[in-house]
């Protein structure tokens, strides 16, 4: 009988314990990790956005670097980069169409090549590059 006491004692004990710290505790554990800020929120000015046009445009050879995921091993389907077998039909399509290609999605591809800080020129600049090296 003293053993069923000494748990049951230990257990209120542990009981008592865990609810005051919980109670103590409730509030900071459920804070959300964040908030939102909108525009025109005082939170919003302290908030700065890149000026796309500010930046300096990169090289076709730094934008080929996001590329080279795909392009520097085929994956889903794209022609490796120097390839000229694999890129001497597309190539044939002409420039304008590579292009399209890149910037709009083709087949397996997406979109700017999932590049969504690339500008147009820059895209176009890394499909140069990688044509220039497969001819």
């Amino acid at each position: 009988m003293n053993m069923k006491l000494s748990t049951l004692a230990l257990a209120g004990v542990l009981a008592a314990f865990s609810l005051a710290v919980s109670a103590e505790s409730l509030e900071e554990r459920i804070q959300p990790v964040g908030k939102t800020c909108m525009a025109g929120d005082e939170c919003a000015a302290a908030v700065q956005v890149a000026d796309a046009g500010a930046s300096a445009s990169r090289s076709g050879e730094e934008i080929y670097q996001k590329c080279s995921a795909c392009h520097g091993t085929g994956a889903a389907g794209a022609p490796k980069f120097g390839d000229k077998d694999a890129w001497a039909p597309r190539i044939a399509k002409g420039k304008e169409t590579l292009y399209t290609h890149a910037l709009n999605g083709f087949n397996g591809m997406p979109a700017k090549g999932l590049c969504f800080d690339c500008s147009e020129e820059e895209i176009k600049g890394a499909v140069d590059y990688m044509t220039s090296k497969s001819q």
